[in-house]
């Protein structure tokens, strides 16, 4: 893949997931605006680009504000000339069963996650189209957005909204050739390391470098952020092109396609339902074989 002469925005990229796509859009030749939250995390994540060849500059703001996602969209045209790809990887948790759950907690993650990737894809979007040479929105969706997780009312509700978006987008940009499209990564990171079943081996990993076990990489697609950066190159470039509306999932030795909800059966009924005819219905028609939910907790 070489991206050179294309210039990306990644947010929360000063560790983890960010970082990995950050530092692998600058290895394909992208020059880089880097953002996150905390100084020194960007400016140590900008040496380390820029260290290694690449090119890249720090954008320190937190995402959710029209005035960061327009600054960081203006931070890569003032810095590199133009804008060819949004990441939107930013992101935090407040995890906290329902009846635990605050107003803070919902909001925070609802104002960080879902309205930081709709703000500065916007703003992306502006830009994009005003340049008249396409683009690539890309998004950081999640399994709890596609499945439900226990305890994430708040991150769920925002990484299932990001999907819809991406549909949304994929139809309203495609005359502007920008495609649109949502990244569900799954991987060794802040927010991950706290399941107690990956728990040890992320702590190896981290401590000692030791490789993820195969029951991981392949059997629970859990690998490390940099197994997830090449998909991000890739819908980045310009062999993606035909590549838009799509939820994809990448981890460890796997890669994957999200399907879109969509209806799985119907049944019918002269004159519409009552309460009692649906009751009757629905264990022998359409509820005969309820869909599953649920993230389904790791057997090690």
């Amino acid at each position: 893949m070489d991206l050179t002469g294309k210039v990306a925005v990644v947010t929360g990229a000063g560790r983890g997931l960010g970082l990995a796509y950050a530092s692998a859009l600058a290895s394909a030749g992208a020059a880089v605006v880097v953002n996150d939250v905390d100084a020194d995390a960007a400016e140590t994540a900008v040496k380390q680009i820029t260290g290694a060849g690449g090119r890249a500059v720090a954008e320190v703001r937190p995402v959710g504000s029209i005035e960061t996602a327009e600054a960081l969209v203006a931070r890569a045209v003032d810095g590199f000339g133009r804008l060819d790809a949004m990441i939107t990887n930013a992101g935090v948790l407040r995890d906290r069963v329902l009846w635990k759950m605050s107003d803070e907690d919902f909001d925070t993650v609802i104002g960080v996650h879902l309205r930081g990737t709709f703000t500065c894809v916007r703003a992306a979007a502006v830009r994009l189209r005003e340049q008249g040479e396409g683009g690539r929105i890309i998004v950081a969706g999640s399994p709890a957005g596609q499945r439900g997780n226990f305890g994430q009312t708040n991150y769920a509700a925002a990484k299932a909204g990001i999907a819809a978006m991406v549909r949304t987008w994929a139809m309203e940009l495609a005359r502007a050739g920008i495609t649109a499209n949502a990244v569900i990564p799954n991987a060794a990171t802040a927010m991950t390391r706290t399941i107690p079943a990956f728990a040890p081996y992320v702590e190896a990993y981290e401590k000692d470098g030791t490789p993820l076990p195969d029951t991981l990489r392949k059997g629970y697609a859990f690998g490390t952020p940099e197994d997830c950066a090449g998909l991000v190159v890739y819908l980045a470039s310009d062999a993606s092109t035909d590549v838009t509306g799509q939820c994809i999932g990448i981890g460890g030795d796997k890669l994957s396609l999200w399907s879109h909800p969509q209806e799985i059966t119907a049944a019918y009924r002269d004159g519409g339902w009552s309460g009692d005819s649906v009751a009757a219905a629905w264990p022998v028609s359409v509820g005969q074989d309820p869909e599953t939910y649920g993230i389904p907790a790791p057997k090690l």
